[in-house]
């Protein structure tokens, strides 16, 4: 176990063998949540949305997203608040 201190503006450091286990790099991402009252953080990697699209991962979410579509699974709203509200049930 690892002890931290919460620098000036809020900076913690990793620890050297926690930041070498998960391969972190210098100007990775991090997602920070706080979970039963504790801080979790998880690496995140960014990927520019042109990549995205072209990539394996993109075009099958896509070929899906249109498969649904063409089945009837897809909706369709008159207005912007009534997705709001399907999307908050």
């Amino acid at each position: 176990m690892s002890i931290v201190k919460i620098m000036q503006r809020r900076q913690v450091v990793i620890p050297k063998e926690l930041f070498d286990s998960l391969q972190l790099n210098v100007g990775d991402y991090l997602e920070v949540k706080l979970n039963d009252g504790k801080l979790e953080y998880i690496p995140k990697e960014l990927v520019d949305r042109d990549e995205w699209y072209g990539s394996p991962q993109g075009k099958k979410a896509i070929a899906m997203a249109l498969r649904e579509i063409k089945t009837g699974k897809g909706k369709e709203f008159a207005t912007v608040e009534e997705l709001i509200a399907d999307l908050d049930s």
